[in-house]
């Protein structure tokens, strides 16, 4: 794979690494961050890519590890320094995205990667790099965590 056609792929997969991004993160400007991120990664490490057909599996894998750094990140802020009372009442309140936010990482991951990017099983299990029997069973407990949580606001 050359320079160029890294570029040309990566530039035709933003949009939905940009999707994933902000549901796995919950806001715009982290989610393009997390995009760029993953981008420059990638441009630095494209020469290591050995099959080249996983390359969107390979950018989303980078992409979520950038999300966790961001995320990882902002528990540390968080720590340090309390929020505002009003930064509840900013945020995005939509019912699934708020669900989704709140499932633990490993099972969001698996949310975000099967129905908002549109991977297969096998896709995400080597994205995640877990056996697809994991993977399912991820999907079985999020979505009824995302079900129970979403009947129970109704």
């Amino acid at each position: 794979m050359t320079e160029q056609e890294y570029i040309q792929r990566a530039e035709a997969l933003k949009p939905r690494l940009y999707r994933a991004a902000l549901l796995y993160l919950g806001g715009e400007a982290p989610a393009v961050d997390a995009v760029d991120e993953a981008v420059y990664r990638g441009l630095l490490h494209y020469k290591k890519l050995r099959q080249p057909e996983f390359f969107d599996t390979w950018l989303t894998r980078i992409l979520l590890n950038a999300c966790n750094t961001e995320l990882r990140r902002r528990r540390r802020e968080l720590a340090v320094a309390e929020l505002p009372e009003t930064a509840a009442e900013e945020f995005d309140a939509l019912p699934l995205r708020e669900a989704i936010r709140r499932l633990p990482g490993e099972l969001r991951a698996v949310v975000v990667l099967r129905y908002f990017q549109g991977l297969t099983l096998a896709e995400t299990a080597r994205a995640l790099g877990l056996p697809p029997g994991t993977v399912s069973t991820r999907q079985r407990r999020a979505l009824a965590l995302l079900r129970l949580e979403l009947t129970e606001e109704d």
